[in-house]
Order: C-alpha cells, then structure tokens, then sequence
C-alpha cells in the first residue's frame, strides 16, 4: 500500500465513501471551483506558456508549475486552459492543496494511479491518462529536487 502525505490521504479517504458518480461530480466541482487558488500567478508564467509546463495527453491542455521555496519544499502551480476543463481543474486544486509544502521524499512517491482513487475506476481513459499526466509531473518535480538538491 502506498503511503500518502496526510492531506492527500484525507481526501483519498473522503472519496472512498462517495459511491454515487453524481454526488462524487458534485464534490470535483465544488473542488474545482476553488482552482484560482492554485492557478499559475503572473509573475511566473502568461499564456502562452513554456512547453516544458505542458502536461502531454491531457485533454484539458493543463500546466504544471514546481516553485522551490526556502524551507526545501516546492509549491505547485497549475494552468488549465480549456474552460470545461474541470476534471483537471480539480485534480489540480487537491494535488495543490495537499502536496505544496510537504516533504519532496513524499511528494515523489505519489503514484499516478491516485487518479483513480479519487475518480473512480469508471473514468474515461483519456481523461485519466491526462490526470495521470498531472500527478506524474509534480512528481517528477519532486524528484528532481531530490536529485539535485
């Protein structure tokens, strides 16, 4: 069994006893009408962005930011630019609320298949293939931050 940061593992848990597909869309848009909290600010990147933000296959055409902050953690920004995007939209603002500011030895071991934790097993398998996208990159950027320090 993987072992998640807290936050993330709390919502994991929350998911877990939503077995209804409508109440679990209801939640992911609630969620996802919180995404100008984790949306990229200016000062770091305006459409058009770099290439290498770009998360591949996702139908949403989402972005990913890793800013270093001091205390050795990094924060995650996110862009969807697709505004019926709000699948993306709400992994973006869990993947921001839970994993920013947690250890990068945790953040680089979240597994992509959360997805499916959080969506559920039904969802379609393009759309998990660009919300696998997500999660992949923001551990990718923890990584790299343990690699090269």
């Amino acid at each position: 069994m993987t072992d998640y940061p807290e936050k993330l593992q709390e919502i994991i848990e929350d998911f877990a006893f939503i077995t209804d597909r409508t109440e679990r869309s209801e939640y992911l848009i609630e969620i996802a009408d919180r995404f100008a909290d984790v949306r990229v600010p200016p000062e770091i990147s305006t459409a058009p962005h770099p290439p290498e933000n770009h998360v591949q296959f996702c139908e949403s055409d989402a972005y990913v930011w890793a800013i270093d902050q001091p205390d050795g953690t990094q924060r995650y920004y996110f862009d969807v630019l697709n505004p019926q995007g709000l699948s993306a939209m709400a992994m973006a603002v869990i993947l921001g609320e839970t994993l920013s500011g947690q250890p990068p030895e945790q953040v680089a071991t979240v597994p992509a298949d959360v997805v499916f934790k959080i969506f559920g097993r039904e969802i379609a398998r393009g759309k998990g293939q660009g919300l696998r996208g997500i999660v992949s990159m923001e551990s990718h950027a923890a990584r790299q931050k343990l690699e090269n320090g």
